[in-house]
């Protein structure tokens, strides 16, 4: 878990923080990296700063017709930062950055032709992202 909250931080210090040497920390390193455990670095970047403050959630119903065109669109789509196939009655849920209301219906506008769309916009985020149990090879 260390190393998911500061994959910047070094193999020296990552070592201290879970009590290993720092060659053993390297070798856990590699074969973490060998299992496909560890696959590569990420960068998270400040939406605000980026003139992109609003996010939002968008659930979307998709007939079988449309369900290839989506995955198009929705892949080209700059706003779209995330899209999950779902089971249950919605079919996908998108997680969208956009810098104003009046962008968040574009988007919406042009999600109609693949289904109905339910939008939910984010007021606040109490838990971005929680680090995964993950046990050391």
């Amino acid at each position: 878990m260390a190393l998911q909250s500061d994959a910047r931080c070094s193999i020296a210090e990552l070592g201290r923080q879970i009590g290993l040497s720092q060659t053993r920390t390297a070798e856990r390193l590699r074969r973490m990296e060998d299992a496909g455990i560890i696959q590569g670095y990420t960068v998270e970047i400040d939406r605000d700063a980026l003139g992109l403050p609003l996010m939002a959630f968008i659930r979307l119903t998709c007939s079988g017709g449309s369900y290839h065109s989506f995955l198009k669109f929705v892949k080209s789509a700059e706003q779209v930062q995330e899209c999950h196939h779902l089971t249950g009655g919605d079919a996908f849920l998108l997680k969208v950055t956009v810098a104003s209301i009046g962008d968040l219906e574009k988007l919406v506008e042009k999600l109609l032709p693949y289904g109905d769309p339910i939008t939910s916009i984010v007021l606040s985020s109490p838990v971005v992202k929680n680090a995964l149990p993950i046990g050391l090879p």
